[in-house]
């Protein structure tokens, strides 16, 4: 009797030996997902994830590490105020900002950083909607301070020092040289092509850029016309009422302009670098002055008489 009862209770106890550790293993969900230990277990853990992702960056952090970024792009941009847009796949960062003086950037975390002009980006996203109105020209500035690109265009008029009231500017593009091209319009007067090319200007009048086979959306033939016509106040051309005008070229002696007056004969005027008149040409007998005139037509000879001389 006693050996029954000592057999049972060590297969009792073989038993419990057995069944605990299977009550002590992390039971696994549907799916063989990661073994949790009960609900407890499972916001611990979430919890534990949470501590560990760092916080996010500041709006001043974010500041500081763009403007970091700017300066070392060379950009001359004091930034007022920036965002940071994400992370690429290189793990580079990417902010816009703007800037106390002139128009924003796209900055990429780059080394050393890449540093992309709002104006130029909403330039290239305009000519590649143009081509094909569902492309996806990438991403644009977005800050208030930087989406009036007329604003900076306007600013850039006035540092490539065009004196006029400037009412409409564009981008044309990129030079041969790497030079960034614009078009100004004034308000009051002809307009120019501009230039910036390593931090500096150059502004061509809109009548030589016609001569050089280029053309302006902004400036009228009868703005070029008005433009000639004040050159030639106080000069022996000064009676010509310029109706159109054209830009010949010039040499060593001056510069070359043919003007078509309203009444009489067209003339052909030589001006120094100052724009003052120093000759003038009558149409007439302008015929030997580059190639002579092309906007007005020279009177015809008069016909022989019938039966020969008189």
């Amino acid at each position: 009797m006693k050996a029954r009862i000592a057999a049972a209770l060590a297969a009792l106890l073989f038993s419990a030996i057995s069944v605990a550790p299977a009550f002590a293993q992390e039971q696994r969900g549907p799916d063989n997902q990661p073994p949790t230990v009960d609900g407890s277990s499972r916001a611990s853990a979430s919890r534990q994830r949470r501590e560990r992702a760092p916080a996010a960056p500041t709006a001043e952090q974010i500041q500081a590490a763009a403007q970091e970024q700017a300066t070392l792009a060379n950009t001359n941009c004091q930034v007022t105020e920036a965002k940071l847009l994400g992370q690429t796949e290189a793990k580079t960062s990417v902010y816009e900002v703007a800037c106390a003086v002139g128009p924003g950037f796209m900055i990429e975390s780059k080394t050393p950083p890449e540093a992309s002009n709002c104006v130029l980006l909403a330039y290239s996203a305009a000519v590649l909607r143009a081509r094909d109105p569902a492309a996806d020209p990438g991403p644009q500035c977005t800050i208030t301070a930087n989406t009036d690109t007329q604003k900076f265009l306007r600013e850039y008029a006035v540092q490539a020092g065009v004196a006029c009231t400037v009412d409409e500017v564009k981008v044309l593009g990129k030079s041969n040289d790497g030079g960034i091209m614009y078009e100004a319009g004034c308000s009051d007067g002809a307009g120019f092509w501009l230039k910036q090319l390593n931090n500096a200007w150059t502004k061509t009048p809109c009548i030589q850029v016609l001569a050089e086979s280029g053309t302006c959306a902004f400036t009228t033939s009868a703005e070029n016309a008005a433009m000639v016509k004040s050159y030639f106040a106080g000069s022996e051309a000064a009676s010509c009422d310029v109706t159109e005008a054209r830009l010949m070229g010039r040499n060593a002696n001056g510069v070359f302009y043919e003007a078509k007056c309203a009444a009489g004969d067209g003339l052909i005027a030589r001006l120094n670098t100052e724009n003052v008149v120093q000759q003038v040409y009558p149409c007439a007998t302008a015929q030997q002055i580059g190639g002579g005139c092309k906007l007005t037509t020279a009177p015809a000879a008069a016909p022989a008489p019938a039966g020969g001389r008189p």
